[in-house]
């Protein structure tokens, strides 16, 4: 009853020491982002922070830049309806980390490439660029800063009672200020601070929820049994065992060795080997999100499962009804060290696509200080529609995180297939990859536009075909 009675209050005031940890947490991020501002001076230092960049700071801002406040509400949320399956994605990704370090960052460093494009360019034709520089761009919107912003809020709202809209527009200023100032140093950097702060907020919750609900065999006891089994039968919905072993690695390889915002974390190292050694450091950290934010939910479920109206309140809930003054601060600012180093790595990113393989092209004689200037115009760009996007996203999916990855299936196959095959097999051509990269865009736009006209309520769709295409589950449609 202790519990029920809490949860009945929809948001908590922030306690003055609370208050302290979060204004302590701005003001570290704020000195580090422009510290590295009054440094940077070349488009190489701007934006690969001058290729110097250690194994350590390499492989924790691979993490931070992964995880974000979409991971704390899809992941937690996903745990509640429907236990620790969705583990895979994370677990999966400790592998595809190590084929980025020893397959792909080889033939990166060795091109001396600025972005991904620009190697797609080398190996096969600019048409092939031009497509993924606007491709990833688009991806970035709809499922990069918009998803960022939507989940922060919902925290956000949930637990101190800020309002959407308002907490999005400062999230953005506050990110935007030290990653337009300071480029990526600044990031990698502010990353490292943030991914300390996240793992210790988030291992706290973990740590207080288990002690709450009695132990983790006590958990086990308290929810329907097959929350604890990884492996679904081929029938699951949401994550088919056929899926997560053949579907599930095309996402990953997509993303994790050939999407701009996680490679150019790795162009940055100083050498080879630091940049190996930093993909051996992530991937070690990755083990972590099913036990800090996978598991959460599960005792979300277990603790308050008749009072959480949408599972995507499953931390929310958590941090609003476990913690003690103090550690919501500690928890708020691992939060907001989520979305700040998520939205920072994706600002960044996005500009040096923008600013390379776009403005670069058409000046060819432009300097290096227009260059960094521009970059920083191209932020706010981004900045202006992710927030635009952010009222359609819960027509989707209410579980945020496999919204995230059923989008990122729809475009992901095709990429993948280019970098793959465009390394190990030297005869694949510019024609050819063109050509894949444009008829699997059709496939996944078609997907994507029948399911949200659907999902929305807009049309039912009663034919064969289009029910096939919109029922069949996204990873399943990653291999078609």
């Amino acid at each position: 009853m202790l519990f029920a009675s809490l949860v009945e209050s929809s948001h908590r005031a922030l306690a003055t020491p609370d208050i302290v940890i979060i204004g302590f947490y701005f003001a570290l991020v704020f000195a580090i982002g422009m510290y590295f501002a009054r440094r940077e001076r070349t488009s190489e230092d701007y934006f690969l922070a001058g290729r110097n960049v250690g194994w350590f700071f390499i492989g924790a801002s691979l993490f931070v830049s992964n995880i974000s406040t979409e991971h704390f509400i899809g992941l937690s949320g996903t745990g509640a309806s429907s236990g620790l399956a969705v583990g895979h994605f994370e677990w999966l990704a400790c592998l595809i980390l190590l084929i980025l370090g020893w397959v792909f960052v080889p033939f990166y460093l060795r091109s001396n490439v600025f972005t991904m494009p620009e190697f797609l360019e080398r190996r096969f034709n600019r048409q092939s660029a031009v497509y993924l520089a606007g491709i990833s761009i688009i991806a970035y919107i709809f499922t990069k800063i918009s998803v960022q912003l939507y989940a922060a809020s919902v925290v956000l709202e949930r637990v101190a009672g800020w309002k959407l809209w308002e907490t999005a527009v400062v999230l953005v200023i506050a990110t935007g200020i030290y990653t337009i100032a300071g480029g990526l140093a600044a990031v990698i950097y502010t990353d490292t601070v943030q991914t300390l702060i996240l793992i210790t907020g988030a291992v706290a919750l973990t740590v207080i929820g288990l002690i709450r609900v009695g132990g983790l065999a006590h958990l086990q006891a308290m929810v329907p049994p097959d929350y604890f089994h990884m492996i679904k039968p081929a029938s699951d919905p949401n994550f088919p065992w056929t899926g997560i072993f053949f579907g599930a690695p095309i996402l990953g390889i997509w993303y994790w060795c050939t999407d701009q915002v996680i490679v150019q974390r790795v162009l940055s190292a100083r050498d080879e080997g630091h940049a190996k050694a930093g993909t051996i450091f992530a991937g070690f950290l990755k083990i972590l999100p099913v036990f800090m934010l996978v598991l959460p939910g599960i005792i979300a479920a277990a603790l308050f499962r008749d009072q959480l109206k949408t599972p995507d309140f499953a931390y929310p809930t958590l941090v609003l009804n476990l913690l003690p003054v103090g550690l919501v601060g500690l928890v708020m600012a691992a939060l907001l060290a989520a979305v700040m180093g998520a939205m920072s790595s994706v600002f960044n990113s996005a500009s040096t696509l923008v600013t390379l393989d776009f403005y670069k092209k058409l000046r060819p004689e432009v300097s290096e200080r227009e260059l960094v200037n521009f970059g920083r115009i191209a932020t706010g760009m981004m900045v202006v529609l992710g927030l635009l996007w952010v009222p359609f996203i819960h027509y989707i999916s209410s579980q945020l995180y496999i919204y995230l990855q059923s989008v990122q299936a729809y475009i992901s196959p095709p990429i993948a297939a280019c970098f793959v095959l465009g390394i190990l097999w030297p005869r694949l051509n510019g024609s050819g990859a063109i050509t894949s990269l444009l008829s699997g865009f059709v496939l996944g736009a078609a997907r994507f536009i029948l399911e949200l006209a659907d999902r929305a309520g807009a049309h039912r769709f009663e034919s064969p075909i289009a029910r096939w295409c919109i029922d069949m589950n996204f990873l399943h449609y990653a291999i078609f």
